[in-house]
């Protein structure tokens, strides 16, 4: 029985070494690829849009009000190209335009481990739009493309596994909901402006080094 209970205590106190103290400020460093998984409505031409994936640097920091219960703020800019496709006025080349969604979740933490830390999380994000440059179609001359700043909704997952006392490799896996009201100038013999409701909604896959700052 005591050897039992021995044991159990050793296990215990094994699992709760790895564990984050409240005020625990945490940095992570990863490359993460940007997934869209895209739709569009395009005004009175129809059609959807294709928007092409990117491999990022992304940082982000992880504050601990205690143990479990944590918030991480992520920080990222990525680069897509996006073509308008199968519209009235046929395939249309929109340019590039660069994305900064910062975004704050609220996580909760688990031990199942000496070394293993699982973790799911949900929050905000606000992505802003910038950089646009402007593209050529076959049947029309895009003259601007005007994208709106919009809020959207972040679900992630993911785990930290203990490299040594000061580093640890993590896994994050995010699924974003990011949609905007885009703005489609062209210029078919007369300047047209043509709107649409285009959804991103990308999955951001990670992986990277993280360590604690205090």
């Amino acid at each position: 029985m005591k050897k039992g209970l021995y044991l159990l205590g050793a296990l215990i106190t094994s699992i709760m070494s790895y564990g984050q103290e409240a005020g625990e400020l945490h940095m992570r460093v990863r490359a993460t690829g940007v997934v869209p998984m895209e739709s569009a409505k395009i005004g009175t031409i129809g059609g959807d849009v294709a928007v092409t994936n990117d491999l990022i640097p992304e940082v982000d920091f992880t504050y601990y009000f205690t143990k479990n219960i944590a918030a991480e703020l992520i920080l990222g800019t990525s680069q897509h190209s996006v073509t308008a496709v199968n519209t009235a006025l046929g395939n249309l080349d929109l340019g590039r335009v660069m994305l900064l969604p910062p975004t704050l979740n609220v996580q909760y933490h688990i031990y199942p481990t000496k070394n293993l830390k699982p973790y799911i999380g949900a929050g905000v994000n606000y992505t802003i739009f910038y950089n646009q440059g402007q593209g050529k179609g076959r049947n029309a001359a895009i003259t601007d493309v005007k994208y709106d700043n919009k809020f959207g909704w972040a679900f992630q997952f993911g785990f930290d596994y203990k490299i040594n006392d000061k580093l640890y490799w993590n896994v994050d896996v995010k699924k974003m909901y990011v949609n905007t009201d885009v703005t489609v100038g062209a210029n078919v013999g007369e300047q047209i402006y043509l709107p649409a409701k285009v959804d991103l909604n990308p999955w951001l896959i990670s992986t990277g080094i993280g360590f604690r700052l205090f």
